[in-house]
């Protein structure tokens, strides 16, 4: 059973695994993107790394998961805000969200 995030966690993993794509990054000089089809295709040597490449991944996974969570509810937002027609006015919210 998935427990509920707040957008504001949502956000936070978002920035931390950032935060670590990053710096896996910066260590071997290769973009997570093209990491992770390498990782994935079972390319990489995981011997003296595997530590790492588990963790470039799972960091990777978690950003994606959370960007479609993120990006589902900003739409979502998006959509009942233009349902009334009028301008746009944001306000600050803070809600619950179940993960997909």
């Amino acid at each position: 059973m998935a427990h509920s995030l707040t957008v504001s966690e949502i956000i936070d993993d978002l920035r931390v695994a950032d935060e670590m794509l990053r710096r896996f990054e910066r260590l071997y000089r290769l973009s997570s993107d093209q990491f992770f089809e390498l990782y994935g295709q079972g390319l990489l040597d995981d011997g003296e790394h595997l530590h790492d490449f588990s963790q470039w991944a799972g960091f990777y996974k978690l950003r994606q998961r959370r960007l479609e969570v993120f990006n589902r509810v900003s739409q979502e937002r998006v959509t009942q805000l233009r349902i009334t027609g009028v301008p746009i006015q944001l306000e600050r919210l803070e809600m619950l969200v179940e993960p997909a």
